[in-house]
């Protein structure tokens, strides 16, 4: 219903005037075929008007919708409002028409300004009415005129309408309003898969984890876009094993993943190195139609990369027909991690031929590929043609790459001259870089000095105190060393254990340091005596040194070869066919010693052993390693 309005006179414009704009007058075809379509203003809707009253043409042959497209934020409202009334047409529906189109379009601030103009006019909302007006606040985020519609649902008693309380909910869901969220979500009446998997998503979306897990498991029932939201959920808040274990649950109910779902399944499949379900992901990935997914393709790309498969991640590569910026930067920082710095400058420069320009994730890749080789120059002009050829600001990662690559490289000095000459101030990943440095290279002071900062930037990590006791330890400043390890217990800090994990026929296996709890740790034992009877005799010498206890040297042995690493590696040979790639991944530095043995191994058994640790890979093959012993 319309309230009564005051009569508007229509403007008419003398036929020679009509004629003269509108060449298309004197035609023989109807009117509406010439004009109707031509008028994109109340100025020009006056003038089809006045031709239309001319001519005699009904004036419910008027495009309505385009009447309240070109009057609907104008001062004409009333104008269309008394076409509408003259032609007996629903004035509410017209205006919902255009309502949803502004919702939908790229300016949906239009819905809330006509939504608004409908107020003061008094024409009488609808469902349909308070729908559009949700959704214009949920694309903008604004929650004032959403709680204007929300009130007017009240007020109207579409309390039962069940989509524009999910439309509420939502409203107040994502614009990270929880509690006014759960108010609605407690107080529906009915509810329908469509609420569940709003509260889901942005419980989700907001980073509170449990809660959309609880609320996963309390619903009567879920589609393939529930599971895929709490999935996508786990893999964000950095548990991809429960995403996995949530993924195989899902397929034992029947359930298809679609492409969303496939996308996050893949990036926790690379988050643990799940090779064997991520390989599985993307043969139905392609059956399923996907591959000109560019996002699916771009996480594959990650996804073999972090698996230490860099060969099939160039295939992926190979094969898309479309590349965005990620695609190139993923390969490029891929291959910088895995010790091909040439190629991944190779393929930098092939990006440029592309017209494809590099953004900041690109010179991250090619930094740690100069930092990875000892590429000194070659990172020298990367890092000051960001600026200069690109015209990029340089971000504090940018600061750490060019700092931790002339750290590796010895140059502690110039490194801690770039590091107070910096523009912004270092954060604690800069001077850590440099105290890793000072670590390799055994510079007692600049690691003091990189340790002073370290406190005040970041005193509760672990990391640093240990890095800093090695050092100590290493020089058989015993004193120094056990003073940092007495500071981290004031401090409340344990070291973090390291560990490593294999995996064989699809099942994760880890290891700890000396672990012995294993159900075949005596077959590991026993096969690692006899790799070490044909090591010794290849002149193997056991590099004590890196274990930093002041004990006996063979207890020194004993703790060397009980590493992480060691086991999971053994255990791959024990539990895998000849010739197979062992792939094992550590949460940690691979030690020196541990290097050295996997390059020995490696020929020993005729095995490729890809090794993944905190910084980069080591692929082992005829007893040499692709970093060329430089990490």
């Amino acid at each position: 219903m319309v309230c009564p309005l005051p009569s508007v006179p229509f403007c008419m414009i003398p036929s020679s005037n009509v004629e003269q704009r509108h060449p298309l007058r004197s035609s023989s075809k109807p009117v509406s075929e010439q004009l109707f379509r031509n008028f994109n203003s109340p100025f020009e809707l006056r003038q089809v008007h006045t031709v239309v009253v001319k001519t005699g043409t009904p004036l419910s042959d008027l495009p309505l919708s385009r009447v309240a497209s070109v009057c609907a934020l104008t001062p004409s409202f009333l104008y269309a409002e008394q076409i509408f009334r003259q032609v007996n047409q629903p004035t509410t529906f017209i205006w919902n028409c255009c309502l949803k189109d502004y919702a939908e379009s790229d300016s949906p601030f239009d819905a809330i300004l006509l939504f608004d103009q409908l107020q003061r006019h008094n024409v009488c909302p609808d469902s349909f009415t308070c729908s559009f007006v949700l959704k214009a606040c949920v694309k903008l985020q604004d929650l004032f005129h959403g709680r204007m519609a929300h009130a007017l649902v009240e007020k109207l008693g579409f309390q039962l309408n069940l989509v524009l309380q999910n439309a509420i909910l939502h409203l107040y869901a994502s614009c990270g309003n929880i509690r006014d969220a759960y108010l609605v979500f407690d107080n529906m009446p009915q509810r329908d898969i469509v609420t569940w998997n709003t509260m889901i998503t942005q419980l989700v979306k907001s980073g509170d984890i449990n809660s959309a897990y609880e609320m996963f498991l309390q619903m009567p029932e879920r589609n393939v876009r529930s599971w895929t939201a709490i999935i996508s959920g786990f893999v964000q808040c950095g548990k991809p094993k429960e995403a996995i274990e949530l993924f195989s649950k899902m397929e034992e109910v029947g359930l298809r993943p679609n492409e969303v779902t496939v996308v996050a399944v893949l990036a926790a499949c690379a988050d643990i190195g799940a090779l064997d379900l991520g390989t599985r992901i993307h043969e139905y990935s392609d059956k399923s139609g996907f591959k000109k997914n560019i996002h699916i393709s771009n996480t594959l790309i990650d996804m073999y990369i972090k698996c230490g498969c860099l060969d099939a991640a160039h295939r992926v590569f190979e094969g898309m027909k479309e590349r965005t910026i990620f695609s190139w930067s993923a390969m490029i920082q891929g291959l910088a991690i895995h010790g091909k710095a040439n190629e991944a400058l190779e393929l930098f420069f092939e990006m440029i031929q592309t017209g494809m320009k590099p953004n900041g994730v690109t010179f991250i890749g090619l930094l740690n590929a100069c930092s990875h080789m000892g590429l000194i120059n070659e990172g020298r002009e990367f890092f000051y043609s960001i600026t200069r050829d690109y015209r990029i600001v340089p971000s504090i990662e940018h600061y750490g790459c060019m700092v931790d690559l002339l750290s590796r490289a010895g140059l502690l000095e110039e490194a801690r001259d770039f590091i107070e000459e910096m523009p912004i101030k270092p954060n604690a990943a800069v001077w850590g870089a440099l105290l890793g440095g000072c670590k390799v290279h055994k510079n007692i002071e600049m690691a003091e000095l990189a340790m002073r900062h370290l406190r005040e930037l970041d005193p509760l990590n672990d990391g640093y105190y240990v890095v800093l006791a090695n050092i100590y330890s290493e020089a058989k400043k015993w004193e120094d060393a056990a003073r940092v390890r007495k500071l981290m217990r004031k401090k409340g800090l344990k070291k973090t254990i390291a560990w490593s994990s294999v995996t064989v026929k699809g099942a994760v296996h880890e290891f700890v340091a000396g672990d012995e709890t294993h159900h075949q740790s005596e077959k590991i034992y026993s096969m690692w005596n006899e790799l070490l009877v044909h090591m010794r005799s290849k002149g193997y010498v056991p590099n004590t040194s890196v274990v930093l206890l002041d004990v006996e040297e063979e207890e020194k042995e004993k703790v060397l070869f009980r590493h992480s690493e060691k086991l999971a590696l053994v255990f791959g040979l024990i539990s895998s066919p000849p010739g197979q790639t062992i792939r094992i991944f550590k949460n940690l530095r691979v030690c020196e010693d541990c290097h050295a043995s996997f390059k020995l191994i490696s020929e020993i058994v005729d095995r490729e052993i890809v090794v993944r640790d905190r910084n980069r890979f080591h692929t082992f093959k005829d007893g040499s390693c692709s970093c060329r012993d430089y990490w």
